[in-house]
């Protein structure tokens, strides 16, 4: 027999409160309002009966029938407040008080007050929580007890007569068999209704789903086949029945399908795997097999039972040529891509290769000129030599630049790693720049943090790291402007920071800064010069080092660049460093991003 407890009424909690269109659990609760209207339509037909009886001398049946009005209205009033957890008890508890009313007064042990006291739990296992259900079968224990009781020693010692008996156990009876047998049938009628449905919802989600679905018996047999299969294939589903299915699958791709298969129907896990499988076509002109890539998702089905612990398969299958069309496009795009950084990067190295050895000579030569090595030169002749060596000088340096871009992009650019004083850095690069920055009356200004540690870097890279950032910082300021160069500790790294008050950046510009070849004034009539080499070749050395590189800027208010630089060297360990104890707490340099995009705010 089935119970409502499987339908939504379980685990002691009210299912009505999990959703709206909770249908189980308003069924139940319908189902108690009628069977408190059943007792009492019961206990009114039998009320004349049972008075002609009590005034013929035999109040037994009016007993009864008080009880069964009595517990009927009580439920009635629990059901209409809203209470009918204890209106199902209200029931059970009148349907067993009248089977213990008979079982006294009968002393037989098999009689119909023992029968009725039984249906109070089958009642509670149809309608009622588990902790009632728990509830009616121990107290039908004391019944039975009595019943013992009452055969063994013979009571009650002046038994009733079976005139007046047999119409109250039969009328107490047939109230309680009817009213368990109107539960029952309404929950079956409900669970049809409900498994009806479910099989409705089931068969249409199949149907219309728009991935293929395959029921696999345990021998790999197709048995089931929705109509979406048939585009899939392209061809009607029962020409997919039987073991035809494997014969589609791309031979190489067999192996990888049947173990996925294997592994759902014998080990009961649920497998994915893509393949390659025999499209049909009708209208093709050719007889080469067209083959689409699907994605297979078989899961086994574990609540039905199989022969030699095998199980049947659900397989959804969807068609994904189009994704991997896309990639394998997306991976030709990227050789292509790979190919043509790697020419571009073979290109720099030749020319520069190529350029170096005679701009060398024309360097040299002009500078011998310009010294009067060759005999002297007059006034405009030297004015030109100087013009060649600048122009030469200038070029070298560009040269320079591409074959450094194109070792770093190769991963041919080595660092030698050596402790290093901090400090030691800025005055060297500052005599370096001094010159450009007369030029500009640009002031160079430095703030050096006192009892900065060793860093463990390769000092030529740093001094032109931070040589690249100054030239960039001068060229871009404006003139009677200044440069500060601030060197602290931050953490665990060294932390160069480059501050000017030149032209800035909008933040388009900003977020593409560090890219190869890019400049912030392009075309023709830009007004600075420039490979913008610059900047992209700081990023890659700061990146050797296992440093990160932060970019601040605002139109017409300066640009602040900062590079933070691990102690330790590339390979930071934590425990080669000193603990620091911070007053407020920083991001790791590791956890920032390649370029914080920041806006300063106007003071």
């Amino acid at each position: 027999m089935r119970s409502l407890k499987a339908f939504g009424a379980r685990n002691g909690r009210d299912p009505a409160f999990a959703g709206v269109g909770n249908r189980p659990e308003l069924l139940r609760r319908k189902t108690i309002g009628n069977n408190s209207r059943l007792l009492l339509a019961a206990g009114v037909l039998a009320i004349g009966p049972a008075l002609y009886a009590m005034v013929a001398g035999a109040p037994l049946a009016f007993i009864v029938t008080c009880l069964v009005l009595g517990g009927a209205l009580t439920a009635l009033a629990m059901h209409q407040r809203g209470q009918f957890d204890l209106s199902a008890a209200a029931q059970v508890t009148t349907l067993m008080a009248a089977g213990l009313v008979l079982t006294i007064a009968d002393p037989r042990l098999g009689d119909a007050g023992l029968g009725m006291a039984l249906m109070g739990p089958v009642l509670a296992a149809l309608v009622a929580r588990r902790s009632m259900r728990r509830v009616s079968w121990l107290g039908l224990l004391p019944i039975i007890a009595i019943a013992l009781v009452s055969t063994l020693l013979g009571l009650p010692a002046n038994p009733l007569p079976d005139a007046q008996l047999l119409p109250a156990s039969g009328l107490g009876f047939a109230i309680a068999f009817a009213v368990v047998a109107y539960s029952a049938h309404h929950i079956n009628a409900a669970f049809e209704v409900h498994d009806k449905a479910q099989i409705s919802a089931y068969r249409h989600l199949i149907e219309h789903v728009q991935d293929a679905v395959l029921r696999f018996g345990t021998d790999g047999s197709v048995l089931l086949a929705s109509r979406s299969s048939e585009p899939l294939f392209g061809c009607p589903r029962y020409q997919i029945s039987g073991n035809t299915l494997v014969e589609r699958v791309h031979v190489l791709d067999r192996p990888a399908f049947l173990n996925a298969f294997a592994d759902a129907s014998q080990l009961g896990r649920s497998r994915s795997v893509e393949m390659r499988m025999r499209q049909d076509d009708p209208h093709a002109r050719s007889s080469v097999p067209r083959f689409i890539w699907v994605d297979a998702q078989l899961a086994p089905i574990l609540d039905e039972p199989a022969s030699d612990s095998a199980h049947e398969v659900i397989a959804l299958l969807r068609d994904i040529t189009s994704r991997k069309d896309t990639e394998a496009a997306m991976a030709e795009a990227r050789r292509v891509a790979e190919d043509a950084s790697q020419a571009k990067s073979r290109f720099l190295a030749t020319i520069g290769h190529e350029l170096r050895t005679p701009l060398n000579a024309v360097v040299g030569f002009s500078e011998m000129m310009t010294s009067g090595i060759g005999g002297e030169l007059s006034g405009t002749h030297k004015e030109y030599a100087g013009l060649i060596h600048q122009s030469g000088r200038h070029l070298l340096e560009v040269v320079s630049m591409l074959l450094d871009m194109s070792r770093i992009e190769a991963g041919k650019f080595e660092i030698q790693a050596e402790p290093i004083a901090p400090a030691d850095i800025v005055p060297a690069c500052f005599a370096m720049v001094e010159t450009m920055a007369q030029e500009r009356r640009v002031r160079l200004l430095s703030e050096i943090e006192a009892d900065l540690p060793l860093l463990t870097a390769d000092e030529r890279v740093c001094r032109q790291i931070l040589i690249n950032l100054l030239s960039n910082a001068i060229k871009f300021s404006h003139e009677g402007g200044q440069v500060a160069v601030t060197v602290k500790r931050q953490g665990q790294s060294i932390s160069l920071s480059v501050r000017d008050r030149g032209i800035g950046m909008a933040p388009a510009a900003l977020d593409r800064i560090g890219e190869p070849f890019f400049q912030v004034h392009d075309g023709l009539t830009r007004k600075y010069e420039g490979t913008g080499l610059g900047l992209s070749i700081v990023k890659g050395l700061v990146e050797l080092h296992g440093g990160t590189l932060r970019a601040i800027s605002e139109l017409g208010t300066g640009t602040t660049i900062t590079v933070l630089l691990p102690i330790n060297g590339p390979a930071t360990k934590a425990s080669e460093t000193a603990e620091i104890v911070p007053l407020h707490r920083e991001p790791l340099a590791a956890a920032l991003p390649l370029w914080q995009k920041e806006t300063r705010k106007a003071q």
